[in-house]
């Protein structure tokens, strides 16, 4: 239970039998731990692309009626999180994707997962030559930066090669045009993106879960630079922008990713069951029970209890009907939202030495909340073991990893942090066990906000 904040999710499909849209719905469910703030579907048929889109979770911005009138044999969703500009004043509709935008070739919507860096001389040299933007997203400086090079293309997946020459960072695109959809991610394959079918139908995600959910077939992962491009059921693919390296977010292992998904080979869940058994193996220590920190702390904690021979216990109830919370910023209020979401078992955890496990501690005011309510039903001891190493260092491609003033690791000790959290002990897994964690994947990681090491320059 991180205090993190996803990137976003992506679905694409062609279908010629036209159910595009409830399919992209189930789809987008399924992504809905990728964002939170928003989410929209854009259809394609013969050409004309209809759009729709709102604040709220999947199911609170579409209804059946609505989805009725979403027809077409092509479609584009997103779930959005604010991740650049996370506070109220950005988590507004116009941000909300997929971005349907008509220029002089026709129409076009674009859905994206990432974020640019650099993004202030692209953004200048746009309005230069004439764009005036309307939302405050990566995502409009992507969609005029095909639009303009698509005057200069012979073909709209021509565009976005064109266009990929002068985008730094994380993104995953789909883009529609009124006879394609092409799907491309960015040379270093910072955020995962994967290709499926359906019988007849070609599928895009974010993750491969949300092929589960519609009972398609899982195909292969988009290579990073790759540019997929689907006409008419036939695909073909551009590798101009293909490397031999590759630099996947390792917290999309630890955190992000559904724990049923696939990325690269390797399954999210046996990746953070590996770091509890790391962990265990690490930093053994006495106790009576293991638990982990709803969702994403429970792999982990089930490695570390079958590693160490400790039972596992489900210590904590989570309240799955909360939907998203906004709370005043004082102690008090803090409190009562941590305890809306989780609630500790005190008949399993009263008088007892307990491990807990969670993903990662970012500015430590959560899980200090955690370890309090452990306290109140009587737990005697909380040894918290972290599935990840210290933050140190902020993300620049996606995640609202916040800069170093708020990262506590950066100012404070592993002893200090133990002392404010109120924690027995406290352990993070070495940067030496992190690597291990995804030993069945077929792809490298970027591990920059452990190392400060990036694998695209951020000095801008």
């Amino acid at each position: 239970m991180a205090e993190l904040r996803e990137e976003c999710g992506v679905f694409g499909i062609y279908d010629p039998k036209g159910k595009c849209a409830d399919l992209t719905y189930y789809a987008l469910v399924a992504l809905q731990h990728r964002g939170q703030d928003g989410s929209g579907i854009a259809v394609n048929n013969d050409g004309d692309i209809t759009h729709y889109k709102d604040l709220g979770l999947v199911n609170e911005v579409f209804d059946a009626e609505r989805l009725a009138e979403l027809k077409g044999t092509m479609a584009v969703g997103h779930v959005r999180y604010s991740t650049r500009n996370a506070s109220a004043k950005f988590n507004i509709r116009e941000n909300v994707q997929p971005l349907v935008l008509r220029y002089v070739k026709g129409n076009l919507a674009i859905a994206h997962n990432g974020s640019l860096v650099g993004t202030d001389s692209l953004r200048k040299e746009l309005e230069r030559s004439g764009a005036i933007f309307q939302t405050t997203t990566d995502t409009e400086l992507i969609a005029y930066a095909i639009a303009k090079k698509r005057l200069e293309a012979g073909s709209v997946q021509g565009a976005v090669k064109e266009a990929m020459k002068v985008l730094k960072g994380a993104y995953c695109l789909l883009v529609m045009s009124p006879q394609k959809l092409i799907a491309a991610r960015d040379p270093w394959g910072l955020r995962p993106l994967c290709m499926g079918r359906k019988g007849d139908a070609i599928v895009f995600a974010s993750e491969s879960c949300a092929f589960d959910s519609i009972d398609a077939e899982y195909i292969r992962e988009i290579d990073p630079g790759e540019i997929v491009i689907v006409e008419k059921g036939t695909i073909t693919s551009i590798r101009d922008h293909c490397t031999d390296s590759s630099s996947l977010c390792i917290f999309e292992h630890i955190y992000f990713a559904r724990p049923d998904s696939n990325i690269a080979g390797q399954n999210v869940y046996e990746a953070r069951k590996k770091s509890g058994m790391l962990l265990a193996q690490q930093c053994p220590v006495e106790a009576d029970v293991v638990i982990g920190v709803p969702d994403s702390g429970i792999g982990a904690a089930a490695g570390y209890a079958e590693q160490s021979g400790i039972k596992y216990e489900n210590g904590f109830i989570k309240n799955r009907y909360i939907g998203r919370t906004f709370i005043k910023p004082d102690q008090e209020s803090r409190e009562i939202a941590v305890k809306m979401k989780l609630n500790p078992l005190k008949s399993l955890l009263d008088g007892k030495r307990v491990i807990m496990v969670d993903d990662s501690i970012v500015r430590g005011t959560t899980c200090g909340q955690i370890i309090k309510m452990l306290r109140d039903v009587g737990v005697k001891e909380v040894h918290v073991k972290i599935s990840s190493p210290l933050f140190l260092y902020p993300c620049y491609f996606g995640t609202d990893i916040p800069s170093t003033d708020e990262l506590i690791a950066t100012n404070h000790s592993v002893d200090e942090i133990c002392k404010m959290i109120g924690a027995d002990s406290l352990d993070f897994l070495s940067m030496e066990n992190l690597h291990k964690i995804c030993e069945n994947s077929a792809c490298g990681f970027c591990d920059g906000c452990f190392t400060g090491k990036y694998p695209v320059d951020v000095s801008e």
